[in-house]
């Protein structure tokens, strides 16, 4: 691993005339040029009274500017992206939580976020792009302070970005990444996918989320490479990107994945003549029916990966050719050390089923201003993923469910991703989510709900019966409902945790 203390780092250390970041219809712009632009936007930030680890919030839609801006940012003070749709009480709560000392948004915006800042005292910067020069291009425009404060030196340790948690019933938790977890992250990303300076990555996710930033964006440039950035995903704009950017991968979850290959059939020209080295899954479990639909469909190898924002990202990831990739499982560590321990903290051996643990250079310190959680996620100075799951003989991780979702029926524990892959088994399902529902004899029933695929039909009694071939009796939804959308979170991962509130069978 090259000795990278920071994220500038990362930029000044490949050929300066390189194209690193593209998008779709704007010239590219090179690292010098983006290192040009960091070492200015610093130089902005400390003319407003902003340095090194104080907090910048950025709410900038999905695209070269964004990227630009987040590299800029966290390189002198720390990042801090929020997602462009909350509403007003949403960014006073992150805004505060942050303790934010800025807020960075597009010129001329005046919504939510701009009231929220206000309504906080907090300085908004606004970010003009300047769309006929190189992608990612900007000045930025605020209020200079009373002085300016001195450019201070970086170090691996000052936080270069910090994210919520996305919490599902309690309050988010604060996130704190160094430089070293994040370059660690991002060195370990490239190393996995054996990225280089030839290749280019299509970013089609939200840009306020880990696997955007460094699963896409940090693992390019630190391996010398180059990312288009899209406005954000489009399934109907998808194979146009594919046609003029030229792309040698791209990183997705799930959903987006199956999105596209809805429409891959019409689109087959235009894949046959874009080559891509391989196509990259994270962050929810990518079912093995999708898997093997990508890879005849794209001729390629997809590599799924298992990350989580507490570990900058990337923990373990399939190998590419010749290694083994297996369908069902998320690979093979890949930086981090990678255990499963039972509930007496006790590492167990391979093939037994326990809790994913953690300990590497990536993962966070620990959750800011929250003892509690820190007291709980860490043992034995290990970090406690919340996933469940077993590593065979082999080294490949295989999970079974966040270990708040596996539902206990009647002391029977059932996995809801394995009911997931059976239901995405069956031609006619496109998606399907598993979840648990009350019951006042066994405690948690098993419920689920699909989406067919277009001009599919099936009855709920005929899907039990196709379950029944390949399930145990207790493993068979009680109740399995047909939707034309599942509910999706903000970056595109179907939602299993309150789903029985929400399809009102509680």
């Amino acid at each position: 691993m090259r000795k990278n203390k920071t994220i500038s780092d990362i930029i000044q250390a490949h050929d300066q005339i390189s194209p690193a970041i593209f998008s779709p219809g704007r010239p590219p712009i090179s690292y010098g040029q983006l290192n040009s632009l960091v070492q200015n936007t610093i130089s902005k930030l400390n003319a407003f009274g902003i340095n090194r680890n104080d907090r910048v919030a950025i709410i900038i839609p999905n695209g070269p500017e964004m990227a630009t801006a987040f590299i800029s940012v966290s390189s002198g003070a720390t990042a801090a992206p929020l997602n462009p749709n909350y509403r007003t009480e949403e960014y006073e709560f992150y805004l505060s939580d942050l303790n934010a000392n800025a807020l960075i948004v597009q010129s001329g915006e005046s919504g939510p976020a701009v009231m929220a800042a206000k309504n906080l005292g907090i300085q908004v910067i606004n970010l003009i792009p300047e769309n006929n020069s190189p992608a990612g291009t900007y000045n930025l425009h605020g209020n200079t302070c009373g002085y300016i404060k001195k450019k201070q030196k970086l170090s691996e340790n000052d936080i270069a970005l910090i994210l919520h948690t996305s919490g599902t019933t309690s309050k988010p938790k604060i996130v704190p990444l160094s430089h070293k977890n994040i370059i660690t992250s991002a060195h370990n990303i490239s190393s996995s996918l054996r990225l280089n300076p030839n290749d280019k990555c299509l970013n089609i996710m939200p840009l306020f989320h880990i696997h955007g930033l460094i699963g896409a964006i940090l693992s390019s440039l630190y391996a010398g490479a180059s990312i288009s950035c899209t406005p954000g995903f489009n399934a109907l704009s998808f194979f146009s990107w594919l046609d003029s950017e030229k792309p040698t991968w791209y990183t997705a979850v799930p959903t987006m994945h199956q999105a596209i290959l809805s429409r891959a059939e019409r689109n087959k020209e235009t894949v046959s003549k874009n080559i891509l080295r391989f196509v990259r899954s994270s962050s929810a479990s990518l079912p093995p029916a999708v898997m093997n639909n990508l890879e005849k469909t794209f001729n390629t190898s997809v590599i799924e990966s298992y990350g989580m924002t507490e570990a900058s990202h990337q923990m373990t990831s399939n190998p590419l050719p010749p290694g083994k990739r297996i369908p069902g499982s998320v690979g093979l560590a890949s930086g981090p050390e990678v255990e499963i321990m039972n509930e007496s903290g006790e590492i167990l051996s391979p093939n037994k089923i326990g809790e994913v643990v953690i300990k590497g250079n990536n993962v966070t310190s620990g959750y800011e201003n929250n003892i509690n959680a820190n007291i709980s996620s860490f043992i034995k100075r290990w970090f406690r993923t919340g996933d469940q799951g077993y590593i065979d003989n082999d080294g490949y991780l295989y999970l079974t469910g966040r270990l708040k979702e596996i539902i206990n029926r009647g002391g029977e524990k059932i996995s809801p991703y394995e009911i997931d892959n059976v239901l995405q088994q069956h031609p006619s399902i496109h998606q399907a989510v598993t979840f648990s529902v009350p019951h006042k004899n066994l405690g948690e029933d098993v419920a689920a709900v699909v989406v067919l695929n277009p001009h599919k039909q099936i009855s709920e009694t005929e899907l039990k019966h196709f379950l029944s071939k390949k399930l145990s009796d207790f493993k068979i939804p009680n109740k399995i409902l047909f939707v034309e959308e599942i509910p999706k979170g903000a970056t595109g991962k179907l939602q299993r945790m309150g789903l029985a509130k929400k399809l009102e069978l509680i």
